[in-house]
């Protein structure tokens, strides 16, 4: 029962209200001592496990240069560009960024854009100056939904384009869940219906994002 001395560890750490990395680390640690392993054997196995997953951190180094870019002033250069072109709407905008999302989702490229990457800095500035320049008295609540309707364009890029590449997770996921109830399904046949959706949510959605135009 001593490796699970991690568990009170955590509960105690958390209740305390300490910090969460500390407190997972020293539950990680409790449990190995408590496993009989030595010290150094239980950090050996946090290193092995950092090394082995080592592609875990890249977003630690990519979200710091965004937010470089960012003070620097790349939100602010995103309203200027597109401040400068009369025939960009909010609603071509969004669905120009649907279009993209949904087909490089669909070669499995989901990483290439996102909220914290893309959205944010990008197209959320570039779709609200478009919505200011249609409406210079937009209001604060105009302006968040906007920015809630880029957010959501990308959630439904990637969500109804990923299933279309046959090796995504949510692919396997179906694949087993089929199998495990009789059901004998290639990934290659559930890709191809996956089509469909995608197509009917990229009119849906792209059919709202042009209503907004006409809302102005």
């Amino acid at each position: 029962m001593w490796p699970l001395i991690g568990i009170a560890v955590v509960i105690l750490g958390f209740a305390l209200r300490l910090n969460p990395l500390l407190v997972v680390m020293a539950a990680a640690l409790a449990s190995g001592v408590g496993a009989g392993l030595d010290v150094l054997a239980v950090i050996a196995a946090f290193g092995k496990a950092f090394n082995s997953n080592r592609y875990v951190s890249a977003p630690w180094i990519i979200l710091p240069v965004i937010g470089l870019l960012e003070r620097a002033g790349l939100r602010e250069r995103a309203r200027d560009v597109v401040g400068g072109i009369a025939a960009a709407t909010t609603g071509r905008l969004l669905l120009v960024y649907l279009m993209l999302r949904q087909a490089t989702s669909a070669v499995g490229l989901t990483a290439i854009a996102g909220h914290a990457q893309t959205v944010r800095p990008l197209v959320a500035p570039m779709a609200e100056a478009a919505a200011v320049r249609a409406d210079p008295e937009l209001d604060e609540v105009g302006r968040q939904k906007v920015r809630a309707m880029a957010a959501a364009t990308d959630n439904i890029g990637m969500f109804f384009g990923e299933d279309i590449f046959l090796a995504v997770a949510s692919i396997l996921l179906i694949k087993g869940f089929l199998e495990a109830n009789g059901i004998i399904v290639a990934p290659l046949q559930l890709s191809v219906w996956a089509i469909p959706t995608a197509v009917f949510a990229l009119l849906i959605h792209g059919f709202r994002l042009l209503r907004m135009d006409r809302r102005k």
